[in-house]
């Protein structure tokens, strides 16, 4: 099935239009993660009964997908409005068509290094959405909230930067398991995720 076939199963749009290249140089171009992508990972390491955030959201493919598959807690932020309106109606489409609850699944405009994280939250997801400058703010934040409230936290990169696999090395997480899309990693060896826990 195609991304778009897999929208319309969801009752989703998350396709298409991409707003250009923001005006910051930190921060980086919106793509969907492709839901093949989605299959292998979660397929490999499933995440029943934690919470889930996308941090670099855009329009909810991956939250939703994720609260579909799983039943868990979901949320995405990100620092263009457009796309977490577009999130949000995403939202109302998928509740529509599929039920669920709607309090589990929130989408946020924020800057990720200035988002409050809750003490349930612990899987976060990236796809490059910005400078390893502001994922070191963000982790700093992740780590004072393990501080407050421990509990098992997970990372995933989706097509990983090096800068943030180098920096991760520094950091209290512990490389746990490489996971390529096997029809997309024999063209480009970036489409793999990387899995980190602490």
């Amino acid at each position: 099935m195609s991304d778009e076939q897999r929208d319309a199963a969801l009752g989703i749009r998350t396709v298409g239009n991409q707003y250009g290249f923001p005006q910051m140089a930190h921060y980086h171009r919106y793509e969907p993660t492709p839901y093949e992508g989605l299959d292998v990972l979660f397929d490999r390491y499933p995440i029943d009964g934690r919470s889930f955030v996308d941090i670099g959201c855009g329009k909810g493919r991956v939250p939703l997908y994720v609260y579909d598959r799983f039943h868990i807690p979901v949320a995405g932020i990100d620092m263009k409005e457009q796309y977490i309106d577009e999130a949000n109606d995403n939202k109302v489409a998928y509740l529509r068509k599929n039920g669920g609850k709607q309090h589990v699944i929130q989408f946020v405009q924020h800057y990720a290094q200035a988002y409050d994280l809750n003490e349930q939250q612990d899987v976060f997801f990236f796809f490059n959405p910005f400078s390893v400058q502001i994922f070191m703010k963000f982790l700093a934040n992740v780590l004072a909230s393990y501080e407050q409230h421990p509990r098992k936290l997970t990372i995933i990169f989706y097509y990983p930067s090096h800068d943030y696999v180098e920096y991760m090395a520094s950091t209290p997480f512990t490389f746990i398991e490489e996971i390529p899309i096997p029809t997309l990693y024999k063209h480009n060896e970036n489409e793999r995720f990387l899995i980190y826990e602490m």
